[in-house]
């Protein structure tokens, strides 16, 4: 029999997550709501060194379009994506990608330094690199186009 640590809140972790999941995708698409975009998807991992945020936000043009700083324990990811190749609405067939501002509060793994802090977006992926640290700080953080 595995040993598993003693973790009280991972249900309630599970549940918000369901619930989340819940009112924004199965509840708009019962009733046939259009689903506002509720921020990037993110897939957050670390490593011996750092903490690493991978977030999809296909769309954007330039560096002043996303803002990236970390506070709290959390990176905070907003922005803005603009549209580009204007359709007129009697000729739309269906409209499913998104235009417009979008905010994304990532609660981190471990304590990270905002001063070390890198971000690059590549075809369509911001990718945020945090070196571990005990101080929490506040930084902006600069986007590398490629």
């Amino acid at each position: 029999m595995p040993l598993v640590p003693f973790e009280p809140l991972r249900n309630v972790d599970r549940w918000r997550k369901e619930f989340d999941r819940f009112f924004n995708e199965g509840l708009p698409s019962m009733f046939g709501f259009q689903q506002e975009f509720a921020g990037p998807r993110v897939d957050v991992f670390e490593t011996d060194t750092e903490v690493v945020c991978q977030c999809e936000i296909p769309g954007l043009e330039k560096k002043e379009d996303v803002d990236i700083h970390v506070e709290n324990n959390a990176l905070v990811i907003q922005g803005n994506i603009n549209k580009f190749n204007e359709v007129k609405d009697e000729q739309v067939y269906r409209r499913e990608r998104y235009t417009g501002r979008f905010y994304r509060t990532v609660p981190l793994p471990a304590d990270v330094e905002a001063e070390g802090t890198t971000a690059s977006y590549r075809n369509g992926i911001l990718e945020v690199r945090m070196p571990k640290s005990k101080q929490q700080t506040r930084r902006r953080i600069d986007v590398q186009f490629h």
